[in-house]
């Protein structure tokens, strides 16, 4: 698993006109709370923040956040950024506590959809519904990311949150508030307007757990 290690300094000043000069000095002004300790309010280099924020990984990843020669395990929590040019406004961390559930929006990754059965052989499309699911778990049970293997996947097939693989001591937050929240993920089926899909009387099912 990739390493994460955010440089940060405390500061003193705040309000709109203190982060408004922070931001004309490339830097950008964020808060770090939670594990019962109290918020305190940083900077960090906008070149170091943008580098980090191409990659994927970092957006779930546990990260080292030092601040004054000290280091604090985080997570990125909220990240505002400016409507129209790439920059970044105001970033959000919390501390990650070993023995503290932890929520966290981690991507799904769909594999091998070039190797789908519904596509290859029966001529469907795939439909994305769910990009992103929340989880809860431990720190330590953090993962990446979902994967999701659309190998044998067939027509008219539909993957719901409860059909995915999850690692151990991982839940998902949706699923908990009961089974009416079990949302589509991925499907399969044929493309709109094509005369198989006119004659066809079927309905999608689900796919089996």
């Amino acid at each position: 698993m990739q390493d994460f290690e955010l440089t940060a300094q405390r500061r003193t000043e705040r309000g709109t006109g203190a982060n408004r000069r922070l931001r004309r000095a490339d830097l950008v002004p964020a808060v770090l709370y939670g594990a019962n300790k109290e918020p305190v309010s940083l900077t960090l280099s906008h070149n170091e923040l943008q580098k980090h924020l191409q990659q994927e990984a970092f957006y779930s990843h546990i990260l080292t956040l030092k601040i004054d020669e000290q280091s604090e395990k985080v997570v990125l929590k909220a990240l505002q950024r400016h409507p129209y040019r790439l920059s970044i406004l105001h970033v959000d961390f919390q501390r990650v506590s070993e023995t503290q559930t932890l929520y966290k929006t981690i991507p799904l990754h769909f594999l091998n959809e070039d190797k789908c059965i519904g596509v290859k052989q029966n001529g469907g499309v795939i439909s994305h519904h769910l990009s992103e699911i929340e989880i809860r778990c431990l720190p330590k049970d953090l993962p990446e990311f979902i994967a999701i293997d659309l190998t044998e996947i067939n027509l008219n097939q539909v993957i719901h949150l409860s059909n995915l693989s999850l690692p151990e001591g991982v839940e998902i937050v949706a699923l908990l508030a009961g089974a009416e929240h079990d949302l589509p993920v991925v499907s399969v089926h044929l493309p709109r307007g094509s005369r198989t899909e006119d004659e066809s009387t079927g309905t999608p099912g689900a796919a089996e757990g």
